[in-house]
């Protein structure tokens, strides 16, 4: 690693924050990554474009360009598909699975709270059942159990009050 430089801990959290910090920055053997300032092998964008730079115009194996980049050819191939069908911004790494209780919408909650009211020892797994039946969607009961914990508004104590 003789002529690099070191990276700041501060640009690194930049790119944690923005979701682009590589998590393998050690996997990332290129000469270019290990030789010049200019590449960072902590930069995810960085390393996922030359890569597919590399086999692009310079008519790299594909194999030997995701070892060297820290890829299998499996990866390489799933990175390709997406910078050729959204660009740069298919470089982007996607946070994996459901964007939050996209089933339970606010109609399906209020079913579920009216439906607490009326019978307060309900389980999450009856909860589910009746959903699917009112709602004709399929909630897993822990899923019923997760949105009633995140609508739940913590307590406040009184200043007096003992422990």
């Amino acid at each position: 690693m003789a002529g690099r430089r070191p990276r700041t801990s501060g640009k690194q959290r930049l790119l944690a924050d923005s979701g682009t910090l590589n998590p393998h920055p050690e996997a990332v053997v290129d000469l270019l990554f290990q030789t010049e300032g200019f590449f960072d092998p902590f930069d995810s964008l960085q390393v996922k474009y030359e890569m597919l730079r590399r086999v692009g115009t310079d008519a790299g194996s594909v194999t030997k360009a995701a070892r060297a980049f820290g890829f299998s050819r499996r990866h390489f191939y799933e990175i390709k598909k997406q910078f050729d069908e959204r660009g740069l911004q298919g470089l982007l790494s996607d946070k994996r699975g459901p964007k939050g209780a996209h089933k339970l919408e606010d109609s399906v909650m209020a079913f579920v709270h009216k439906t607490i009211e009326k019978e307060p020892r309900i389980k999450a797994k009856q909860l589910s059942t009746l959903i699917a039946r009112e709602f004709e969607i399929e909630v897993h009961p822990r899923s019923v159990e997760r949105a009633l914990a995140r609508k739940k508004k913590p307590k406040l104590r009184s200043r007096g009050a003992r422990r």
